[in-house]
């Protein structure tokens, strides 16, 4: 039985196989698919399809399964990831892995030369020559040739234990391949680098980006992350790659060079890189670097340099390590890209109030000492005027020093551009059919939209809003991710188990966030409102229509003349309000909530007047006896409006201590100024706080 050469997937029913027919299929599946790993990973010549290779390893999956005292930690279905763990536990390395020191420029690699000459004398000296990877560094340990361990650099001498997740790396081998009678060495350890190919880290942010996530800042930021996880099964989906490029230590077989290293690991079903060469000058160096600087674009991986090495072991052995780096071996960088970069792709975002906003995804470009992968492009509108396009390239800037922005498209003389940008008809993430408000596009779906939903959940959970102590981004991008909370709803349906799975939680901090959850199930309608999120409804609009219609089911009943009728709400207002309470997917959501157990509590009936009726206030400086949302709550319960910005319409500005330039503004405009001690006394001269 060969699954090497041309294998077919034609299967006796498991059912009817006895215990050794189980297990020469088995080990037989086990070859055939590391071999095809190995031809598709390391050699880049896969002789069997996609398809057939599935079939092949969901077979060996089903026969394991069947037969388990069949299964090994070595099989390649071991790559789909282990149990999680606490925390991950350190690892002594076999060697020390150190560092290398850094050139910026051609001087200072003549001068590594003139060192390695100095202190070898006058023979004849080789270099090896490779890419500089810019991703997470690594130590892979086999012992007979089975995988046994892997852990990350961490100081050099000791690391963090990654082995789990090592294993899901599909071009990671978890048996050294044997060529013919050549048996394989007794303890192999081998340092390489762990990374994210390019297209998979813009396609992963791509999807960040979507979903309302920060994206990753380069591709060994995304590494690094992935390969720290906990959980093996978050790694396992994940298109994890690795390179070796160093023996640290080996036990049954001996080399000469580091050149004869790099032949013999793909001969044991281990990666290299295609770009290693062996030279023998420091102009031969130049050219090299020069040629990788101009392809690095062009590669699956981010490089940031080259690697020169010294490639007689024995010569290494003779100039010995320094205390932290390597005297053998030199790392020559690029300069960091600046300004200039290459637009990927343009995305388009959901925001927590269903704003859809294009999003540029770059090729990591250095701004002013920060690495930036994203940037945004505003709206469509912009998208236009700029004329940016997906493959173009374009200068970055960081607005303010602080948002990153594309600047401008920098033109290319015979390149061919991708088609226009425009934005979708339906939303990406939900598929609710947009509309358009002004410049901007909107997804309608509000509570049923996955995109709004981590947001929706933060705002819900708010102190202004339903005050759900405890309830931070992480915990409710958690709850979404795992599929725990599909809709606001479904908070209030979280048991203490499920809060105990979640990551950083224990047994008392999940009972106290079951409790503050169960807790929230009260609220006053002007909270409510605020708490549902809908677009342009804030405290201050939340309150006038809670005292307007006293009920969820008033509002809900409302036409737009009915809210125009109303003073401050505007036609804009009342349109996004119509809209929230006409989607059908939000009144199931409000629906389910009130199943839940949630009461709104009816507003009262106004028992005072409103003395303030038709005055606005501005504040300025902070004040000593309340805060400043307490007082915006007290003009606010008089009848009174509360803005943010001195104009010809305020009627009064409140100072307290070191005020803004809002004080010179009022001075200007004739505005009454009144201090803290005359804003208390209006207030009671108006009326205590309804609050």
């Amino acid at each position: 039985m060969d699954f090497k050469k041309n294998p077919k997937a034609e299967f006796k029913d498991i059912r009817k196989m006895d215990k050794s027919e189980a297990k020469a299929e088995i080990e037989a599946l086990r070859d055939g698919i590391e071999y095809h790993n190995f031809l598709y990973y390391v050699k880049n010549r896969p002789q069997i399809s996609d398809s057939l290779y599935d079939k092949l390893f969901r077979r060996l999956q089903k026969l394991e399964k069947s037969f388990p005292q069949f299964q090994s930690d070595t099989s390649p279905t071991r790559k789909v990831g282990a149990r999680p763990v606490d925390k991950l536990k350190k690892l002594e390395h076999t060697v020390p892995m150190l560092s290398l020191n850094a050139a910026l420029n051609y001087e200072e690699v003549l001068e590594f030369e003139r060192f390695i000459h100095k202190n070898l004398g006058s023979e004849k000296i080789g270099y090896v020559v490779e890419p500089k990877f810019d991703g997470l560094s690594v130590e892979v340990v086999y012992r007979n040739g089975t995988f046994i361990r892997g852990s990350t650099r961490g100081d050099g001498r000791v690391g963090e234990d990654i082995s789990e997740n090592l294993k899901t790396i599909r071009p990671l081998i978890l048996r050294l391949q044997r060529q013919g009678e050549e048996e394989v060495p007794a303890f192999l350890s081998l340092r390489g680098e762990v990374f994210l190919p390019k297209k998979a880290f813009h396609k992963m942010n791509k999807e960040r980006v979507q979903a309302g996530e920060d994206p990753f800042a380069n591709p060994r930021n995304a590494a690094a992350g992935i390969m720290r996880q906990l959980d093996s099964k978050k790694v396992a989906d994940k298109p994890m790659n690795i390179i070796y490029y160093e023996i640290l230590q080996i036990e049954g077989k001996g080399f000469s060079s580091h050149w004869e290293e790099l032949q013999q690991l793909p001969r044991w079903g281990l990666k290299t890189d295609s770009h290693n060469s062996r030279i023998s000058s420091s102009g031969e160096i130049k050219k090299y670097w020069e040629k990788l600087s101009d392809r690095r674009d062009d590669l699956e991986y981010e490089i940031d340099g080259i690697v020169i090495k010294l490639d007689d072991l024995e010569a290494r052995s003779r100039l010995g390590p320094r205390q932290r780096s390597l005297r053998w071996a030199l790392a020559w960088k690029f300069p960091p890209k600046q300004e200039e970069t290459r637009l990927v792709d343009i995305v388009v975002q959901v925001g927590r109030t269903g704003m859809l906003t294009p999003v540029a995804l770059l090729e990591p470009v250095d701004v002013g000492g920060v690495n930036i992968s994203r940037a945004t492009l505003h709206n469509v509108d912009e998208v236009r005027k700029k004329d940016v396009r997906k493959g173009d390239k374009v200068r970055v800037a960081r607005a303010g020093d602080v948002i990153p922005e594309v600047v401008e498209r920098i033109k290319e003389r015979g390149k061919k551009r991708k088609e226009s940008f425009s934005m979708p008809k339906k939303c990406p993430v939900c598929g609710s059919r947009v509309f358009k408000e002004g410049a901007y596009y909107f997804c309608p779906a509000g509570l049923s939209c996955q995109a709004q939903l981590v947001g929706h959940i933060l705002h819900f959970a708010s102190r202004d809003a339903m005050n759900i102590e405890g309830l931070g981004e992480n915990v409710a991008r958690q709850l979404v991710v795992r599929g725990l909370v599909e809709g606001l709803a479904d908070l209030y349906h979280l048991s203490k188990k499920d809060l105990e799975d979640l990551e950083g939680f224990a047994e008392k901090s999940a009972r106290n966030l079951y409790q503050a959850i169960q807790g929230a199930k009260n609220a006053r309608l002007d909270r409510f409102l605020y708490a549902l999120g809908i677009r342009h409804i804030g405290q201050h609009v939340a309150r006038i229509l809670a005292q307007e219609f006293r009920t969820l089911k008033g509002l809900c009943q409302a036409s737009r003349e009915d809210l125009e009728n109303i003073r401050e709400i505007g036609p804009e207002i009342a349109r996004s309000t119509l809209r929230f309470f006409e989607e059908e997917d939000n009144i199931r959501s409000l629906e389910r909530l009130l199943d839940s157990g949630l009461e709104i509590e009816r507003m009262p009936e106004p028992e005072k007047a409103r003395p303030l009726e038709g005055k606005t206030f501005v504040f300025t400086g902070k004040l000593e006896g309340f805060s400043r949302k307490e007082a915006k709550y007290m003009v606010e319960d008089r009848g009174a409006r509360a803005t943010s910005r001195v104009s010809s319409e305020t009627d009064f500005l409140v100072v307290g201590e070191n005020p803004g330039s809002k004080l010179d503004e009022a001075r200007n405009s004739d505005v009454k100024i009144l201090g803290e001690k005359e804003f208390d006394r209006m207030i009671k001269d108006a009326g205590d706080s309804t609050l």
